[in-house]
């Protein structure tokens, strides 16, 4: 039987994980971005979502 990672919180102020599969080109345009700005992808996105939920009217949590 496969193992499945766990992915709940690894306690204060870590967060639970997940996988995001993007095309090649894309990838390679958003770290682009984010070199130029001097922040990681991981952090770039979430803050994309941030600013999405905001927009949406939901105050982001986290």
């Amino acid at each position: 039987m496969p193992k499945t990672k766990d992915r709940t919180p690894k306690g204060e102020g870590r967060s639970s994980a997940f996988q995001l599969r993007i095309h090649p080109e894309l990838h390679e345009q958003l770290r682009s971005v984010t070199d130029d700005d001097n922040v990681t992808l991981s952090c770039w996105l979430k803050e994309l979502a941030r600013r999405e939920l905001r927009r949406r009217g939901i105050e982001p949590k986290g």
